[in-house]
């Protein structure tokens, strides 16, 4: 995605966002832009995607009628309550799967007895292939974006979450036990001065920490993949398979045929491996995602993901030879990625 400053028409009319400080950082992977909250990248993909389908996913996963498909609601320019944002980060851990938010989970009288138990609502709202990169650049956010100062402040469960800013400050994260949303700002919508790293992300951190002490919210589990996800090793100023001189490869995840298919040639190489999640050599463990880009700001190393079922063999994809036929041209890779909300 480019990250220069844009002017986007819609319906007539013009919107100009800008990134924080008028900062831009030219071409930028899709994880990046989210783990650094660059709005210009963010509201080009949901140019890409298609506003409504956005608005589409949003109330798939619980948010009001009132927010509406123009370019604004790629940045949360519509109000939404900390209840409804709750509720929608539910698609995220549970794989795609909506859990609406109740205020009573059970009832007991005086002696125990119980009088009432809520049964959660629940609802399909999104692949879970899709939910599982969302959680995956979510964690990222995390280890080296906005929300890197929660690991600085002794939080090392593994987590996922982004930070929000407007005339208030948000923070919104989950681990596989528990979600937390924190607002921070004035009932009568006065400017805070402060963005969500600064004010509702440390709130969000003293609570999960306190919180996870607790029976009920211990033995947080790592976020597993679900089958059809690729771990593909990219370099990430091509976006291509690492090779062997690629000084700072990444591993990251891709929906199985979206993964990037060449190569990279800025660096040389000559060989990459993709593993399918599910799919290893029997009696392997898949490796643990290397933490990428920046620097990881106090994050704690996060244990290998142990797969739910048996792996089998690893696909490599071999390096083009300056003599070897091309291939036929390909599908542009977020031609690729987008050809699965078809």
């Amino acid at each position: 995605l480019v990250d220069e400053p844009t002017t986007f028409y819609f319906d007539g009319q013009t919107y100009s966002p800008a990134n924080f400080g008028e900062k831009y950082y030219g071409t930028v992977t899709v994880r990046y832009a989210l783990a650094h909250s660059l709005n210009v990248p963010t509201v080009r993909l949901a140019e890409m995607v298609g506003y409504d389908k956005v608005v589409e996913v949003a109330q798939r996963a619980g948010m009001n009628l009132r927010i509406q498909p123009t370019p604004a609601v790629a940045l949360g320019a519509y109000e939404v309550t900390p209840l409804e944002i709750a509720g929608a980060y539910t698609v995220f851990p549970n794989l795609g799967v909506y859990v609406a938010p109740s205020w009573i989970k059970l009832i007991r009288d005086q002696s125990g007895k119980v009088l009432y138990t809520h049964k959660p609502r629940r609802k399909e709202a999104l692949d879970p292939r899709v939910a599982y990169l969302m959680v995956d650049l979510l964690q990222e956010v995390m280890r080296s974006g906005t929300a890197a100062g929660a690991r600085a402040r002794g939080f090392t469960l593994p987590a996922g979450g982004k930070t929000g800013t407007s005339h208030d400050g948000w923070f919104a994260g989950f681990t596989s036990k528990l979600i937390c949303v924190v607002w921070v700002g004035f009932d009568d919508n006065r400017e805070l001065g402060l963005e969500g790293a600064r004010s509702a992300l440390p709130v969000w951190t003293e609570f999960m920490k306190r919180a996870h002490r607790h029976r009920e919210y211990r033995n947080v589990r790592e976020f597993e993949p679900p089958e059809g996800i690729v771990m593909v090793e990219i370099d990430p100023l091509s976006g291509m398979l690492a090779g062997p001189g690629c000084p700072k490869p990444q591993l990251q995840a891709f929906i199985a045929g979206t993964e990037p298919l060449e190569v990279c040639r800025l660096h040389g190489g000559t060989l990459a491996s993709t593993r399918v999640a599910g799919w290893e050599r029997p009696g392997e463990v898949a490796a643990a995602p290397a933490p990428g880009g920046a620097a990881d700001a106090g994050a704690s190393k996060q244990t290998p993901v142990r797969p739910s079922a048996p792996r089998k063999t690893v696909a490599k994809a071999a390096a083009p030879q300056a003599a070897a036929p091309q291939p036929p041209p390909r599908k542009n890779i977020f031609r690729r990625i987008l050809d699965v909300f078809k």
